[in-house]
C-alpha cells in the first residue's frame, strides 16, 4: 500500500523529544554530537522521519528502536526513513550513534551532522504528547572517549564507534537522567579536535559554530573529561576552563574527572584545588581501566566503558545528590 501523507511535524512541535546538544535552523534541528536522542510515540501504522542530507559527505549513524524491538541501524544517506508497525500506539528512540570525527562538524555547511527535519505522519496515524524527560539533567564535555570512538571496533570511522556505548551515555541511563554527552575526537583543554572543532576552552557554550548552547534549566552535574589529548597542560589553563563552566552554572556540581591513563592528573587535580571552589569536584580515574579493557591500548571497548560508567556513577553518588535509579 503507498505512503498516504497526513500531517507534517515540525522538529520544534512538543509532541517530539529532544535530548542532548541540538541547535535549531530554520525548519530544522541540528546535533553534530553522537549520544543526543529523538523521542516521541503515536497512534497507527506508519510515518516517515525526516532529514536534510544535501551536501553532507559523510553520513551519520542512527540506532532507530520501535517499542520494545532491538535498535536497528540506519545510515542517514538519504532523507527519508519510513517506519512501519501494526496498528496501535508506539514508542520510536532515535540515538545518534555516531557523526563522523573526521568530517567537518562545527562550521556550517557541514560534511557531517544530523539534522533532522521532522515527521510526516499517514493518513491514519496521529502523533501522541510524550512525557517529557523528568530525571536530573547531566553535562559530559570530553574528546574521542566521551563520544564512543573505536568502542566497537579499531575501525577508525563510525562504523568502529558507538556514542551509546559511551561512560557518559550508561551514567546518565543509571540516574535516568537527561544527558547533553559532548565528545569531540582529539580535542583537549587548548588542542582543536577533529573536524575542524576548535579547542575546549573555545567551544565550550556551543552546539556548533554560531549557535548558543542555551538550556532551559541549568543542569545539577558538570562532568568534565578533558586533558588527555593537550600535549602540554598547564594549572591556569585548565582552571580558566573550569572558570568558563563555572560562570556558564553558578550553583551546578562541576566534576573534573582526570583522564583513565593517568595524564596530567597532578596538573589537574592542583587546578582544581587552586579554584578553591566548596562546589568542585576532582575525581581520580586513574587505574579505571587498563590497556586491556580498550579496542586499540587508548579507547575503551564496550565493557571498558561499562566499567568505567560503575565506577562513575559509584563515585557521582559519593559526591553529589545523583541517586541510581531504582
Amino acid at each position: 500500500m503507498p505512503f498516504e501523507p497526513g500531517e507534517v511535524v515540525a522538529p520544534s512541535d512538543p509532541r517530539i523529544v529532544l535530548e542532548g546538544q541540538w541547535g535549531h535552523q530554520p525548519g530544522v534541528a541540528v546535533t553534530v554530537n553522537s549520544g543526543s536522542r529523538i523521542s516521541f510515540s503515536y497512534a497507527g501504522e506508519r510515518l516517515q522521519l525526516l532529514f536534510d542530507t544535501d551536501g553532507l559527505t559523510v553520513a551519520p549513524h542512527l540506532w532507530i528502536t520501535l517499542d520494545a524491538g532491538e535498535p536497528e541501524l540506519h545510515v542517514i544517506d538519504e532523507p527519508v526513513v519510513e517506519l512501519s508497525a501494526p496498528d496501535g500506539r508506539h514508542q520510536v528512540t532515535v540515538a545518534v550513534k555516531d557523526v563522523n570525527e573526521h568530517a567537518n562538524r562545527w562550521n556550517p555547511p557541514f560534511e557531517c551532522a544530523v539534522v533532522f527535519a521532522g515527521l510526516v505522519l499517514d493518513a491514519r496515524s496521529v502523533l501522541r504528547l510524550s512525557g517529557r524527560p523528568s530525571g536530573p539533567r547531566l553535562e559530559f564535555y570530553g574528546d574521542s572517549i566521551t563520544q564512543g570512538v573505536r568502542s566497537l571496533s579499531t575501525h577508525p570511522e563510525s562504523e568502529g564507534a558507538d556514542g551509546t556505548t559511551s561512560y557518559a551515555y550508561l551514567t546518565a541511563q543509571a540516574f535516568g537522567a537527561t544527558s547533553y554527552q559532548v565528545g569531540f575526537g582529539s580535542q583537549g583543554i587548548s588542542k582543536p579536535g577533529n573536524g575542524e572543532v576548535p579547542a575546549g576552552v573555545d567551544s565550550f557554550g556551543w552546539n556548533f559554530a554560531g549557535s548558543p548552547a542555551e538550556r532551559v534549566e541549568p543542569s545539577e552535574v558538570v562532568v568534565i573529561n578533558l586533558g588527555v589529548n593537550d600535549p602540554t597542560l598547564e594549572i591556569d589553563e585548565y582552571a580558566g576552563y573550569v572558570r568558563r563552566v563555572r560562570a556558564a552554572y553558578p550553583e551546578t556540581t562541576i566534576v573534573s574527572l582526570t583522564p583513565f591513563n593517568g595524564k596530567h592528573a597532578e596538573t589537574i587535580q592542583a587546578a582544581v584545588k587552586s579554584l578553591d571552589d566548596p562546589n568542585l569536584v576532582c575525581i581520580d580515574s586513574t587505574g579505571w581501566i587498563t590497556e586491556d579493557d580498550c579496542t586499540d591500548l587508548v579507547h575503551p571497548t564496550v565493557a571498558g566503558h561499562a566499567k568505567i560508567a560503575e565506577h562513575l556513577v559509584a563515585e557521582l553518588e559519593k559526591h553529589t545528590t545523583l541517586r541510581r535509579r531504582g
